[in-house]
């Protein structure tokens, strides 16, 4: 934790913040917090504590003891008094007033007269036990200087009327706190939960996001602008009789920048922006979701033209009747998505107001969501290529103190695959381990090793690991750098470590070429790499070891869709069971018979026998090159590609790949 504070104090150092914080009320009073129900119970409650305390304050309770040993005994009690059958007011002659114990009461303060009383007060069980201890005390006293016994019958009306009133004082005032409440839309009151809680983007609270901030998105923030576009003006659209989409839906995988551009959306159009999470429509209480979508749409039609913007939609837009033998048919998310449906495109008409939404599961939403007349316009995001994941390093590296030597162009060929999100995470990850080093700048080697830190964990080099299974990862990790070296088709290999980072004990970093297609050769030449860690295991040492569990699910997974999904096993043909609607996870039963899943795993298990056979084959022949590079890697922990084409010479180049245009 330590460790994290400082790296977090060195981080804020090093880079720059480009939009210095302000107060944006400086000079605004502090506003009072007492409300008007707060003075009403404080008065309420002083009144009751007075009207029981102003009897009370002359007298002092006492008990029978007390005035069997020091009133009756002396014989200065003047009467008593017994007030509904429950408490007993007694009375002191004056005579006593001087005498003790007497005085404090009868003249507190110094008083010059005797209080006229009462003075103590008795609370008694029963009148019928009160009346038998006082008879066996006043045993003896002749009937006419026995004490004085009065009973009385006191209703305090006024304080009856307090205790009957006061509750319902407390109820009316909490009924005017809510409606208050419910009509100024506050979020803790219990009239607001079908109330929207969608955040609004006006003139006066806009994104700080523009599309200037967009990089790697140049067609999808193309369509987004000229919806904004048709918002500013529209005469330019509808003089040629075009109409606004009502709907516009982001499709991508996470972190491709949907919610990014929304945000971009919002910065720049000069129109009100609601945004909402599509799980905020739902709660526990049955109805709630319909209502917040109707008063969403209720406020946006009265700002209108606006943008309503619903971020993961798939968690209120699943199709109807998927889960109904799980959920039942009134689930409260299917009668959001009802109400949701008639909002966009129901009887009334909604006129300037559109809807945008995001979600990386396409696959999950109700085809009546996502029809032409709701959603008009699909955008699909992609994982950005070279060219996008420059202009996105460009964009992250605006706020860092980088050194000059930083191309960002070397950065982006060095991460294919990754998102946008995971270039905004290298450039933070890279800023954190430059303030680390004490360093000025930010240089290569500390993207580098972001990078590297992301891609495989953190360099865990106190992990305690024995020599003899040092060894053997270190020629488990050699039996992927050769096989991979000598096969064409396998993507280039960069370095290979035996440093422990996160949970594996070792990594070969490869670079991944850019193909949009991908033949069976190249399938059955990575299964071939994926499995000669273990193939060199066997060579080398005679047994395997669990090391390889990751290798084997991979390989397995791969040989799946290489057998199930591409088509490329002869035995089954040119068939696929994958389904792109994503509604083969729901069903009971699998897309094929027990006949053709038995072949599938035969296909399977020959496909992997083969990659293993054509692996341990190659480092048979290499065998002597996988102990040398096995050794430098015992010696060095980290090797590049300049030790393998020492060892092995120059890799050959992969052969390039007829472009095939395949028509759906």
């Amino acid at each position: 934790m330590v460790e994290e504070v400082k790296e977090y104090r060195a981080y804020r150092n090093t880079v720059a913040d480009p939009t210095p914080h302000t107060d944006p009320t400086p000079n605004k009073p502090p506003q009072s917090r007492v409300s008007p129900m707060m003075l009403y119970v404080l008065f309420m409650g002083i009144l009751i504590f007075t009207m029981y305390n102003s009897g009370n304050s002359a007298r002092q309770a006492t008990s029978w003891l007390e005035v069997e040993k020091y009133m009756l005994s002396r014989k200065a009690i003047d009467k008593i008094e017994v007030i509904n059958g429950e408490e007993a007011n007694i009375f002191i002659k004056k005579e006593f007033a001087d005498s003790l114990p007497f005085k404090d009461v009868m003249k507190p303060g110094n008083a010059k007269q005797a209080a006229p009383g009462p003075h103590y007060s008795l609370t008694i069980g029963s009148v019928e036990s009160f009346e038998h201890n006082l008879e066996q005390a006043q045993q003896g006293v002749p009937l006419d200087q026995r004490v004085e016994v009065v009973y009385i019958k006191q209703e305090n009306w006024f304080g009856n009327m307090i205790l009957w009133l006061f509750p319902i004082f407390l109820m009316v005032m909490f009924w005017q706190f809510l409606m208050r409440n419910a009509g100024a839309g506050g979020g803790s009151s219990i009239f607001s939960f079908g109330k929207s809680k969608a955040m609004l983007f006006d003139k006066e609270h806009k994104s700080k996001i523009t599309f200037n901030d967009v990089a790697g998105l140049e067609e999808a923030a193309m369509e987004v602008k000229e919806v904004v576009d048709f918002l500013k003006s529209p005469e330019a659209f509808t003089k040629l009789g075009a109409k606004i989409p009502k709907g516009v839906i982001l499709v991508g995988p996470p972190g491709t920048g949907k919610t990014l551009l929304a945000k971009a959306m919002a910065g720049e159009a000069q129109v009100p922006f609601f945004s909402m999470s599509g799980s905020e429509f739902v709660e526990m209480f049955v109805g709630v979701g319909a209502s917040r979508v109707r008063d969403l749409f209720k406020q946006a039609k009265e700002k209108a033209p606006c943008i309503i913007f619903i971020d993961e939609i798939d968690s209120i837009g699943q199709s109807r009747g998927k889960q109904a033998l799980f959920s039942g048919s009134n689930d409260e998310r299917e009668s959001t998505l009802n109400q949701l449906l008639t909002e966009m495109d129901g009887f009334e008409t909604n006129s300037g107001v559109i809807v945008l939404a995001a979600t990386n599961r396409a696959d999950l939403l109700d085809p009546a969501l996502i029809r032409p007349g709701r959603f008009d316009r699909h955008i699909y995001l992609e994982l950005p290529n070279i060219r996008d994941r420059e202009e996105i390093f460009k964009v992250h590296l605006r706020p860092l103190k980088i050194d000059q030597s930083i191309d960002p162009g070397f950065l982006a060929a060095q991460t294919p695959g990754f998102s946008g999100a995971d270039i905004a995470n290298v450039c933070n990850e890279a800023a954190l381990i430059a303030a680390r080093k004490k360093k000025e700048s930010i240089d290569r080697q500390d993207f580098l090793d972001a990078m590297d830190r992301i891609v495989a964990g953190l360099e865990k080099k106190s992990k305690i690991i024995s020599p003899e299974e040092k060894k053997i990862i270190a020629y488990h990790e050699s039996g992927h750098a050769i096989v991979s070296w000598l096969l064409p088709h396998v993507d280039p290999l960069i370095k290979v470590s035996i440093i422990p980072r996160g949970k594996s004990l070792g990594a070969a970093w490869y670079l991944p070429e850019e193909h949009q297609l991908k033949s069976a050769t190249a399938f059955s030449e990575h299964l071939s790499a994926i499995l000669a860690g273990r193939a060199a295991e066997e060579v080398t040492f005679g047994e395997v070891t669990s090391g390889a569990l990751d290798d084997l699910e991979k390989a397995t997974k791969e040989a799946y869709m290489m057998v199930a999904y591409y088509g490329f096993d002869k035995q089954i043909g040119n068939i696929s069971f994958y389904d792109s609607t994503g509604q083969q996870d729901t069903r009971l039963s699998k897309p094929y018979s027990e006949e053709t899943g038995k072949l599938i795993d035969a296909e399977v298990m020959k496909l992997i026998n083969d990659a293993y056979g054509q692996a341990k084959n190659i480092l048979v022949q290499q065998k002597e090159a996988l102990g040398k590079l096995a050794e430098r890697l015992l010696q060095k922990e980290v090797i590049f590609k300049e030790d393998l084409e020492e060892i092995l010479g120059k890799r050959s180049a992969p052969l390039k790949e007829v472009p095939v245009l395949h028509v759906v």
